[in-house]
């Protein structure tokens, strides 16, 4: 009977579930990596043209044009309603 249950209801083995999060994590990690090197490389062209270590000026510029990008497609800021 349980045979019938499972294959039934798809139910994964342990295996699998390990996999499925040991893949989703280094998709992760490898994004969260990138992201990491961006915001250093940006930090450092921020002080290098502006002189400003503060980032006040291009923090408020990258919220401008991040909800500009988020709005202008649609014309809304649903997105902004998934956070």
């Amino acid at each position: 009977m349980d045979e019938h249950y499972n294959r039934h209801h798809h139910t994964p083995p342990r295996k699998h579930l390990v996999r499925y999060f040991r893949d989703n994590l280094a998709i992760v990690v490898g994004l969260v990596l990138i992201w990491r090197g961006i915001w250093y490389i940006l930090d450092g062209l921020d002080v290098y043209f502006w002189g400003d270590p503060s980032h006040f000026w291009s923090a408020l510029g990258g919220i401008v044009i991040g909800v500009l990008i988020l709005y202008l497609p649609d014309r809304d800021l649903k997105e902004l309603q998934k956070l």
